[in-house]
């Protein structure tokens, strides 16, 4: 008799409990109980056969999916109860999967799973067992077929039919209308668990946009979205599963939503008013400009008709439509005169061709513009009076009488004069001639009507305003020669040498009593062609300057020059300069009144003599008692004076001669005064001292004392000055003895 051994085995695994045996119920128990024998007669023999009584039996059995244990699963047992456990049976497994993913110990009837199993790809495996007696390869028992059923475990997520979805709604829609249905599924077992229960959920495109959780239906959220504020919307969704509960599984898809247009912006003009222009002469249809509403919405809903409403140049102009362009465009319908009008207004009207009723109320779906034309004038050809003339002359008609007149005008507001002439096309010989300014028609041959009856001639009237100045300028060239724009003057200091500038006193390179002045030509060339040229000079004198190379002393005029005085300094110098020649004059008229002793008493005595001037002086070191300014101004010894020594009797005019000292040297100026002292008519006839007041520069003689004595070292004894009587007691006090000395 065959037994099912029955093992109660709880696996756990995620949270989860996974029964892998369990134990065989009443429903699940074969129909026939243990005791039960079935017999019935074989067709073959007639024999009676007996029902066996079955030794087992079979349930279903649970196996966990995608497990990762260590060791292999365990499925269930096989188990006989011919088992003796002596080892005479086989078990022996077949079916799907058998050997491959299910293994069998052929001894103990152990069933394993040997590889991680996939509900997804195979969720219900059939399999067969059966028992056979090793010795005999006899069956102990007959096959018999059971199931293992792949449990679930939520391992799949949630995918969309689609990785990105597009979908369009009108703009303006309301709240709630659908847009699109996303749809997303889950692998897992829909029947078992939360696994494949999927919630939709939106991760992006709020608050313009929501989803339904169950059914993948996404909506509009805002009222009134409008295409021409935000044309393109980007929404994503998620699908999750386990109902959206921590811990599920998730997937995500992108919807791309675009709002399409609908009619619900009228056209706008950007300007309320615009100016054009034309010519008078512009022919009907020509255009004189566009114009163009906008319309923000596109396609058909942005089509506009362009209308002229009113104006008073209705008439005058018109305006067509640009499909392309939705632009209007203005051209002329009738020929215009500046002389009649020159300024046009008209009332441009722009209207869309697609309203949509829905949106009426938001106002009319058209707009105006005020479009002003101004004529332009023209220089239009003069206009004559009639379209033609007929003038009637007898053929006797002397030559040069008046036979008609033909006026015209100018048609423009200048109203410029005309000038008439005949075409000598149609006048070949010349038998009429016209005024120019007043178009009279007169004769210039005689007529013959017996050889030419009728005369044809074309009269021209032409307008007389095409002046134009002419402005002529002469163009400069190079016929003149640079000059210098003023006279220059300058100075060099003696102490300048060459090289240097005129202020640097190291080396005497120019000397004023050589050279007082030099003219230095300059030579000036201009850098144009031709080449022009002059010679200009530079008066340069030279002058006395001091260690820092400041003049010191030079003409008049050098001096002059450099100080730049002004008018009122050199007025103020030239007074001074008056007041002193009258003193002088005052002086000398004075002196001369003067009358004057003769020094020397007796004119038989010419000896050496001893003259009293009753003056004795200070010494060396008085500087006061006498006037000192001789021996520095030589000029000084040029003045004319009288003899003191004597009356005379006749005044001789002294001879004045050029200072010399500006060009010689000390030894020739002694020998020339020497000279000219002894040719003086008025010197004395005996010897005498004539001071010349020149001392030169740098003597190398010591002082003289003041009696010019020619002892220069030691001391001179004066002891016998005071032998000589009481008038010689002063000098011999102060040149006598050793009180003196100390005095």
């Amino acid at each position: 008799m065959m037994r099912t051994h029955s093992f109660l085995t709880v696996l756990l695994w995620s949270s989860v409990f996974y029964v892998v045996h369990v134990t065989p119920s009443q429903k699940r128990t074969n129909k026939h109980s243990h005791s039960e024998r079935i017999t019935g007669i074989s067709e073959n023999d007639g024999k009676t056969l007996h029902r066996t009584k079955r030794g087992w039996m079979w349930n279903q059995f649970f196996l966990l999916e995608e497990y990762t244990g260590p060791d292999t699963q365990y499925v269930g047992k096989l188990h006989t109860d011919q088992d003796k456990g002596d080892g005479n049976l086989k078990y022996i497994l077949t079916g799907d999967g058998a050997g491959s993913l299910f293994i069998i110990d052929e001894n103990t009837g152990d069933i394993h799973a040997a590889k991680k199993l996939d509900r997804e790809e195979k969720s219900l495996y059939v399999l067969r067992a059966k028992a056979i007696d090793r010795k005999t390869g006899r069956q102990v028992e007959p096959e018999s077929e059971f199931i293992i059923k792949i449990h679930d475990i939520n391992d799949n997520e949630p995918k969309f039919t689609k990785d990105m979805y597009t979908a369009s709604i009108p703009e303006m829609s309301g709240v709630g209308t659908s847009v699109i249905q996303v749809t997303a599924t889950d692998a897992d077992d829909a029947n078992y668990g939360n696994s494949a229960k999927v919630v939709y959920s939106i991760l992006q495109g709020q608050p313009y946009f929501s989803v339904d959780p169950e059914t993948g239906i996404i909506k509009t959220a805002l009222p009134d979205m409008s295409r021409e504020n935000r044309e393109q919307y980007q929404v994503v969704i998620q699908a999750k599963d386990m109902g959206g509960q921590m811990g599920g599984l998730s997937g995500t898809t992108t919807v791309n939503i675009t709002l399409t247009d609908v009619n619900d912006n009228p056209p706008r003009f950007p300007q309320s008013s615009y100016q054009f222009s034309s010519p008078e002469s512009a022919p009907p249809g020509t255009p004189l400009g566009r114009i163009k509403a906008n319309d923000p919405d596109v396609g058909k809903n942005a089509e506009i008709e362009y209308s002229i409403s009113n104006g008073d140049g209705s008439d005058m102009f018109d305006i067509i439509t640009d499909k392309d362009t939705q632009e209007g465009i203005i051209t002329v319908k009738k020929r215009l005169d500046f002389e009649n009008k020159v300024l046009y207004t008209l009332r441009v009207e722009a209207t869309n061709t697609h309203p949509d009723p829905r949106f009426l109320q938001l106002g009319p779906f058209k707009d105006t513009a005020l479009v002003k034309i101004s004529v332009e004038d023209i220089d239009e050809p003069p206009v004559f009076s009639r379209p033609w003339y007929l003038i009637e002359v007898d053929e006797d008609a002397k030559e040069g009488s008046i036979i008609g007149q033909v006026i015209a005008q100018d048609p423009d507001v200048a109203k410029n004069a005309i000038k008439y002439s005949v075409d000598r096309h149609t006048d070949l010989d010349r038998i009429f001639n016209i005024y120019s300014g007043n178009g009279s028609l007169f004769l210039s041959k005689p007529l013959d009507r017996e050889e030419t009856p009728w005369h044809n001639i074309t009269v021209i009237a032409t307008e007389i305003s095409n002046q134009i100045p002419v402005f002529i300028r002469i163009l400069d060239i190079n016929d003149h020669a640079p000059e210098f724009a003023n006279y220059y003057e300058t100075f060099v200091c003696e102490n300048a040498k060459a090289g240097q500038v005129t202020a640097d006193p190291n080396i005497n390179g120019y000397s004023r009593s050589k050279t007082s002045t030099y003219l230095l030509p300059i030579i000036i060339f201009d850098n144009d062609y031709p080449i022009q040229s002059s010679t200009g000079t530079l008066t340069i004198r030279v002058c006395a300057c001091d260690s820092r190379g400041n003049m010191q002393s030079c003409s008049a005029e050098a001096l002059l020059l450099p100080a730049g005085l002004s008018t009122g300094a050199l007025v103020a110098i030239l007074l001074c300069i008056i007041i002193l020649l009258v003193l002088v004059v005052l002086f000398t008229a004075l002196k001369r009144q003067r009358k004057k002793e003769p020094l020397i008493i007796s004119k038989d005595d010419v000896r050496d003599n001893i003259v009293t001037y009753n003056d004795e002086g200070g010494g060396e070191e008085d500087t006061q008692a006498f006037d000192i300014g001789t021996l520095r101004n030589p000029e000084a010894r040029e003045e004319s004076k009288m003899r003191r020594d004597v009356i005379p009797e006749t005044i001789f005019q002294i001879r004045r001669t050029a200072p010399l000292w500006e060009n010689i040297d000390v030894q020739d100026f002694i020998h020339r005064r020497l000279k000219e002292n002894d040719s003086d008519p008025a010197a004395p006839p005996y010897d005498s001292l004539a001071t010349y007041a020149y001392e030169g520069n740098d003597s190398i003689a010591n002082s003289l004392s003041s009696l010019e004595s020619l002892t220069t070292e030691g001391n001179q004894d004066y002891d016998y000055l005071s032998d000589w009587g009481p008038r010689f007691k002063k000098l011999a006090d102060m040149y006598g003895g050793e009180d003196s000395d100390r005095d």
